[in-house]
């Protein structure tokens, strides 16, 4: 068994193009020297620019591949990423904790592509409050902020971390809340093109930097200078993961 790299899980959908989903955190976990797993929560038939169909996985698949997974390794992080609906949440969330509750939990909570196609039931985005206190980090962009703040009541103990790239203030700018601070994490790079599947690099590669022991504003510094990187790679919207350090 690898014991050198701490272990770290990716329960996100599948994306063939390459570029959002498990393979895209695994590529980061790689490139950041963590041991990345993932299980897949949808096989999705999509491109760097457009999603034509979504299967959502069994839940009852995902939660027997969670036990199987954590029995054997202890996971210092576990990025969660699309899912439909609330229950499908609240049981993987449930299935975590209830095997390992020190496991680090990071939800990038995708409401909808940004092709524009739904993903999460929109009804539901008010029950989030039902988990906030077993999500360890919540990594919404501008917008899903904006909904979700709309239906849910945060209080000093909800960590987020708002990414900045979809609003017109502020531009580029990450806001961390956390114990009641407000820490704004300034873009360090100019010239960055749009990637599809950024917000999953960016989440992908905070899980990774805190399983390495980051404390969590450095990891979300760290994430963000991996993500810098990954918009820099490339013109088009598929990037590239060479993470100089």
């Amino acid at each position: 068994m690898q014991r050198n790299r701490p272990f770290v899980l990716s329960i996100a959908g599948f994306d063939p193009s390459g570029g959002a989903g498990v393979i895209a955190d695994v590529k980061t976990f790689e490139q950041l020297q963590v041991q990345g797993m993932a299980i897949i929560t949808s096989n999705t038939l999509q491109t760097e620019d457009a999603i034509f169909k979504l299967e959502w996985q069994p839940l009852e698949i995902i939660i027997e591949s969670i036990k199987t997974l954590v029995k054997r390794y202890e996971f210092k992080a576990v990025k969660i990423g699309i899912v439909p609906n609330m229950n499908y949440l609240k049981e993987i969330i449930n299935t975590i904790k209830s095997n390992s509750n020190k496991t680090f939990i990071i939800l990038d909570p995708v409401i909808k592509s940004s092709s524009g196609f739904s993903i999460f039931n929109k009804n539901d985005i008010g029950k989030l409050s039902e988990v906030l206190n077993q999500i360890d980090l919540i990594t919404p962009n501008y917008d899903e902020y904006l909904l979700l703040k709309e239906q849910i009541h945060f209080n000093k103990t909800t960590t987020i971390l708002v990414k900045g790239g979809h609003r017109n203030d502020l531009k580029g700018v990450d806001i961390l809340y956390e114990n009641g601070s407000e820490i704004h994490i300034h873009p360090i790079r100019k010239k960055k093109y749009n990637k599809h599947g950024s917000g999953c690099v960016l989440s992908s590669a905070i899980a990774a930097w805190v399983a390495l022991g980051e404390p969590l504003e450095d990891a979300c510094r760290s994430g963000k200078n991996y993500v810098e990187q990954y918009l820099n790679s490339h013109s088009t919207l598929l990037g590239y993961h060479n993470y100089v350090q």
